[in-house]
């Protein structure tokens, strides 16, 4: 079992930046692949950035060059960096993760709860 704790969501005015955080419970982080999906409400939830357990990373391309995602094995971390962002980037934001799984298939077997980001215009 992993538990996944989502952090620094928020508000930011367009163009600004925001870097979520999800810390992963147990010491087999490092064997699992990871992504960011986001939501919002009535729609369907989106996979945004993945990184295997071989730092293999895939984007949406309505983020690339503007979004990073990375993982610090040492410390059961997942980030994600965001630049540059839109209105449209509005959604819940969550991290998965899985054993099995890898890129934005949204069939992840584990979940935080999610944070919110909001961007104004």
């Amino acid at each position: 079992q992993v538990q996944l704790v989502e952090s620094g969501g928020g508000s930011v005015q367009a163009g600004g930046s925001l870097t979520l955080s999800c810390v992963a419970s147990g010491n087999t982080y490092s064997s699992y692949s990871m992504a960011w999906f986001r939501q919002v409400p009535g729609k369907e939830r989106e996979g945004v950035a993945s990184i295997d357990r071989f730092f293999n990373t895939v984007y949406a391309d309505s983020v690339k060059d503007r979004f990073t995602i990375s993982r610090d094995n040492a410390k059961n971390t997942l980030t994600l960096q965001m630049n540059s962002l839109k209105p449209e980037d509005t959604a819940i934001y969550s991290c998965a993760a899985d054993r099995s799984i890898y890129g934005l298939n949204p069939r992840y077997i584990y979940w935080g709860q999610g944070t919110q980001v909001t961007v104004s215009s």
